[in-house]
């Protein structure tokens, strides 16, 4: 190995090799520097004076292909690595052999120890390292080894009560690097220089220069300012971004850890290592790690993190193994988030049994951490593949081409009239300098620039302006369901008890009640102790905290939590034993899943009802998303020495999970019955059931909870109210009728979020509902689980509602399912996993998925986009950070103004914010593309301009120049964005393509109208008995620049800009009037007032300025400015009627129409995939066994079909 003397690798080393990176992956390409290629390198850089080395540097690939070549990775000395965005770059690969102070480096074994190497061998890559592992045959991060080990190894392999020792923390420091999570500010040179050395600043220095040797003194001066001004507001911008990033992530401390036989040493956050033994203060300090708990309880806020600033609780990793007696159980983060301590979380409160220190281990460190994942990926944002931005480089390609054929035309004309070469030199160049602008990337920028202000304005706050043109080609919207569409809490319905079997009579639900009176309930009204001790509620600072829904329920009780009761449990636990420190040190062994102890007391006069005055909470187990239950076991306060404490297991959480833990004799048959006649009308429900458990105390506090949970007594049902926002329901209306699709990606049991979709529009009266699920214990000869489609709504065809426009119409039909389904997240994997062949079917008419876990949230956005839709997900925060990142829009239901879980954070806590955002990123998509047409057909009329006034070797002065590009084009580009939103969706979507077929009728048919209308006027002008020809001179002079012919031409053109302007400043459907916009509007009424006084009457100051060759006769100066204006209606009739009706509504809806029909077509995946099962629904009996099923709306009840059709 390079790093040491090792084993030969169990892989062949390749010059290629793929690693993941956090989320995404890198692929790593092996190349050796060479010393001939670089020294051939920097001769061709001297001598073409960094033309040459600024070009490779524009392209990754052939800088590495010049410089070095191919080989094995281990043999590498530069690497080129293209990540899944397929952006790319180059890395040196560095060698270090040992420590300053001579200690040997180590690696990690991935056996939960390390091993001493002669050398690392390492590059850095986006604020991480990667080391060379021959075994694995490539570059990984240390920290994913660390990751990979069982969890019962890692903590085996540390000493927690005496942590590791000062010289394997140097070693460790060494490669892993300091604990910092910073965001270094780069240097303003360093910021200048690399703004300054794009393409497009770079062809505008080439301009400048240009124009300062052609003596353009004046307009080059502009574009200097300009350029300057553009680059330091750029710089400017992404310095306040550094700091704000820097401000938001930045964050360092003291903490206490544990060294050298136990010591417990201060240090700063930054010297920790992962495996130091780190001790958790009792409140306010704020995580500078990824840790496991050890010991102890922790309770944190995460808001940070995922938005949600509901406490909470982290356990220790005792239990971690409980599931799995090997002990071969991965640290999983997400799976396992209860028992990690979360880098950027800040602690509220800690506890531990006998007083003692709450230990954890640390487990990554600086940018490997969870909140240095998030951080890195707002420093490295993905790209933006948009079709938008390609279309853009395309479309500048074209001009470019355009620029080519005008420096060939300008050549043959100068040499044809025998110019000198300097002037045919600069005049053939200069053509290329009309084509792209230098108001361009400004101009570009208006829209989203002025979009984000408005947003603003809404409480709508954005940390990455480039996705709100994204915002505008959305057409798919996942919701989360509670807290999004639904109230933040729930609000308590009605417990409904099951009364025990008594003599021949079976158990049974009793009446619903509102209110928890125990002499409502069976005896000993179990099921309103099961509601006030199975919870995880914690004091701070006098103050219930915890989850909302044990904080509804506990109150509801009007039982009484105590809490601190470490004397009390110690004395129990240490019976037979003194108070020596072995005692101690045995009880702290004793550890649980929450180690909180605390009482919980009924109402004084309720006593008698529950047989105790207290009960103490003896061992929690958290609710856990997987197993959709949480469970507690609880004690009591004996009143005799002699008597014998009763543990009690209580455990609560979803019905059909609980309803299979349960003796079936204790639960009533019509149990599915009653759960489907709440979860149909939208309520949640929480099943909750108990056992006795022969056990002692510390015989409860070790066992493992597979062990306990089962054979449990059904106790009832508790029914929570989740309102639908008010909101709600007309912002799902309002997408529904822009034909954006709403779905709906909640945690909850599936048949209440049915309810809720169905309540707010997502499941629609028009369509057929379908529920597929599976029976988990049967499968076929294939081995695949068995798919059941249940019926669970009809359709009423009478109810279509026709829409005007026919083809719209035909178009709305093919791509408009007459079906929905509604899928569980345990049969969402399942199809996944054992039917990939139906899952893109499946997603692209799937409207409701319940039960999911955060991992299949983020599982379902990425898939969705794989069909080629544009995806926006809107969530809390809460369990939504993965889905919400992973998103082309994501946005954050929150309180803070900025958050690092989404691009978007709405302050105002419900979906209102989502068409708002559909909306601005609507305008700002249309004023783009309005935009880059005005400054193209702008441009295109300027080059049309000096093509003529060249034919006779003439020149169009300056000051010309500058009346153009500064008071026309610049002036009127600034106030583009100003043009508010439409105020309602359209429910024809924004064009995404620059290149399509409107658009490039659009400025093509301008460039046509535009240029025959020069070449009229200065054809004609040549014909006036006024015209005086300038004789041709060699070299400069006031000769060349006075034309009668570059006077009209040049007049003519000023209200082509203008019409431009109004022209691409259009409204709706995307934006409000034009009249809206007062500024833009007054541009154009000044540009108009003063262009038609530069015609008719111009001041002698004016001519002199312009350099005019004056037009003598007020007649004929009536008749250019009559040319002008006739040119002008001709350009807005042609806008109105031929791109706008004739493209826009016939000519393009009959070419989609076309595609849609035509099976070899380029359409997006899901409408080809729309189009195959949009009308029936035999792709899944085709692909799947299905046992189908039917609701029958009047009885409730299943009857079993004897076939499936799902057609209409």
């Amino acid at each position: 190995m390079a790093n040491g003397a090792n084993g030969a690798s169990n892989q062949t080393i390749k010059h290629h090799a793929r690693v993941q990176s956090g989320e995404g992956h890198l692929d790593i390409y092996g190349y050796s520097l060479t010393l001939p290629r670089t020294i051939l390198f920097y001769i061709f850089s001297f001598c073409t004076l960094g033309i040459f080395r600024l070009i490779i540097h524009w392209k990754e690939e052939w800088y590495i292909k010049v410089r070095a070549t191919k080989c094995n990775l281990d043999q590498a000395n530069i690497l080129f690595i293209v990540d899944e965005n397929r952006t790319t770059t180059h890395r040196l690969v560095k060698d270090v052999t040992r420590g300053s102070d001579g200690n040997p480096l180590i690696l990690p074994n991935g056996l939960g120890s390390y091993r001493e190497v002669s050398h690392i061998r390492y590059f850095t890559f986006r604020k991480m390292l990667y080391a060379w592992f021959e075994k694995e045959a490539k570059f990984i991060p240390p920290s994913d080894f660390d990751s990979s080990v069982p969890v019962k190894t890692l903590i085996d392999r540390i000493d927690d009560k005496h942590g590791i020792t000062t010289a394997q923390v140097l070693q460790r420091r060494l490669t892993y690097g300091r604990n910092l999570i910073e965001v270094q500010l780069k240097p303003i040179v360093v910021l200048l220089f690399k703004e300054a050395i794009s393409p497009f600043y770079i062809f505008q220095l080439f301009s400048v220069c240009l124009w300062y040797w052609d003596e353009y003194i004046y307009y080059a001066s502009i574009i200097v300012i300009i350029s300057v001004g553009s680059i330091t507001l750029d710089v400017y911008q992404t310095r306040k971004q550094e700091k704000k990033l820097r401000s938001m992530v930045h964050s360092s401390g003291e903490i206490t850890v544990l060294r050298d036989k136990g010591e417990c040493t201060i240090v700063d956050s930054s010297e920790l290592v992962p495996g130091d033994v780190i001790v958790i203060p009792e409140h306010g300090f704020v995580m500078q790690c990824d840790a496991i708990l050890l010991t102890g309880t922790v309770i944190v806020n995460e808001s940070m993190l995922t938005g949600e600033s509901v406490p909470v609780t982290k356990v220790n990793a005792s239990g971690l193994d409980d599931d799995n007696k090997t002990g071969n159980v991965k640290l999983d983060f997400d799976r396992h988030a209860k028992h990690v301590l979360f880098c950027g979380t800040q602690v509220l409160q800690t506890r531990n049994y006998g007083r003692g220190l709450v230990r954890a281990i640390v487990i990554r460190t600086a940018f490997s951490t969870t909140k240095g994942q998030l951080v890195r990926s707002i420093m490295y944002p993905k790209p933006i593949d948009f079709e938008f931005n390609r279309d853009l480089l395309k479309f500048v390609g074209f001009l470019s081409i355009m620029a080519s054929f005008g420096f060939a035309y300008t050549l043959g004309m100068m040499f044809h009239y025998g110019a000198a070469w300097k002037k045919l030199v600069i005049r053939s160049l200069d053509i290329i300098t009309c084509v792209v602008p230098p108001a361009l990337p400004a101009a570009m920028s208006v829209g989203i620039i002025n979009a984000n202000g408005r947003l603003r304005k809404k409480d709508i706050y954005c940390i990455s302006p480039s996705t709100i043109n994204t915002c505008g080609a959305v057409n798919v919207v996942c919701f989360d369901k509670t807290g999004t569409l639904t109230e933040d809490g729930l609000d308590f319905y009605a417990a409904r008890p099951v009364f025990p079997r008594s003599g021949t009579r079976d158990c049974s639900f009793g009446l619903d009640t509102g209110e928890m009176r125990p002499e409502d309930f069976p005896k000993g009204a179990e099921l309103i102790k099961a509601s006030a001790v199975c919870q995880s509620l914690t004091r701070i600072e006098g103050e219930l905290h915890g989850d909302p829904l044990d904080l509804i329920l506990f109150n509801k009780t009007n039982w009484t939590l105590d809490e601190g009761l470490d004397g009390e449990i110690k004395e129990e636990k240490g019976e037979g034993s003194s108070s020596s420190s072995a005692a101690e040190d045995s009880q702290q062994e004793i550890q649980s899943d929450q180690d909180q102890m605390s009482l919980v007391k009924p109402p004084e006069k309720h006593r008698e009802y529950f047989g105790g005055d207290e009960f103490p909470v003896l061992r929690q187990f958290t609710f856990s998303s997987a197993l959709q239950r949480m469970s507690v076991i609880s004690g009591s306060t004996k009143k005799e020495e002699s008597e014998e404490e009763k543990i009690v297991l209580y455990v609560k959480g979803s019905p059909e999970i609980v309803h299979s833990l349960c003796d079936p004799k204790t639960v009533p048959v019509d149990f599915q019955r009653i759960v489907n006649s709440y979860t149909q009308r939208g309520y949640r429900l929480i099943a909750v059931a108990r056992r006795d458990l022969d056990l002692t105390r510390s015989e409860a506090m070790k066992i493992p909870r597979q062990e306990i949970e089962y054979d449990l007594e059904m106790l009832g049902l508790i029914i929570m109210e989740n309102r639908v926002k008010p909101v709600t329901k007309i912002v799902i209306q309002h997408l529904n009728s822009a034909r954006i699709r709403t779905v709906m990606v909640t945690g909850d049991n599936l048949l209440t979020a049915m309810s809720v979709a169905a309540e707010c529009s997502i499941i629609r009266p028009d369509r057929k509902a379908y529920l597929l699920e599976h029976i988990a214990d049967l499968k076929d000869e294939k081995g695949r689980t068995f798919l059941i489609v249940k019926e669970a709504t009809r359709i009423d065809h009478d109810k279509f509602i026709p829409h005007k426009d026919i083809s719209t119409d035909e178009i709305e039909k093919l791509l408009t399912p007459d079906y929905q389904f509604c899928v569980a997240g345990s049969t969402f994997a399942i199809v996944a996993k054992e039917y990939p062949e139906l899952l893109d079917d499946l997603m692209t008419v799937c409207d409701v998925f319940a039960r999911m876990a955060p991992e299949q949230k983020q599982m379902l956005v990425n898939h969705l986009q794989t069909l080629d839709y544009t995806v926006a997900m809107c969530g809390d925060g809460a369990n939504d950070c993965a889905a919400l990142k992973a998103a082309h829009a994501g946005i954050s239901l929150s309180d803070a103004e900025a958050s690092i879980a989404a691009p978007f954070t709405s302050k105002v806590a419900d979906i209102r914010c989502v068409p708002n955002v559909i909306r601005e990123g609507r305008a700002a998509l249309v004023t783009s593309f309005g935009v880059f047409k005005y400054m193209a057909n702008y441009s295109i009329a300027q080059f049309s301009t000096v093509m003529l006034v060249y034919f006779h070797l003439n020149a169009v002065p300056d000051l010309q120049f500058l009346y153009i590009d500064l008071f026309l084009a610049t002036f009127i580009a600034m106030f583009f964005g100003n043009t508010g939103p439409a105020e309602y969706l359209s429910r024809d979507p924004p064009p995404t393509k620059l290149l399509s077929l409107s658009s490039m009728v659009s400025v093509v048919g301008q460039m046509l109208i535009f240029g025959l209308t020069q070449m009229y006027i200065y054809s004609w002008t040549a014909t006036q008995p006024w015209f005086f020809m300038n004789i041709i001179q060699e070299g400069y002079g006031k000769a060349d620049l006075l034309s009668h012919q570059g006077t009209t031409t040049f007049c003519v053109s000023l209200f082509q800009y203008i019409i431009l302007a109004f022209l691409y400043s259009k409204g709706a459907p995307y934006r409000k009037s034009i009249l809206s916009n007062p500024w833009l509007c007054f541009a154009i009424l000044i540009t108009t007032s003063v262009s038609t006084m530069v015609i008719l009457s111009p001041p002698k100051l004016i001519i002199d300025l312009l350099e005019f060759d004056p037009i003598p006769y007020f007649s004929v100066r009536l008749y250019i400015m009559f040319t002008a204006l006739a040119c002008c209606a001709v350009a807005y009739l042609f806008n109105t009627f031929v791109v706008e009706y004739l493209i826009i509504v016939k000519l393009e809806k009959w070419r989609k129409l076309q595609k849609l029909r035509n099976p070899k077509s380029t359409i997006p995946k899901w409408e080809r995939i729309m189009l195959r099962i949009a009308t029936n629904t035999s792709w899944i009996s085709e692909e799947a066994n299905i046992e189908n099923r039917s609701l029958d709306q009047k009885t409730k009840s299943w009857r079993k079909k004897s076939h499936f059709r799902g057609d209409r």
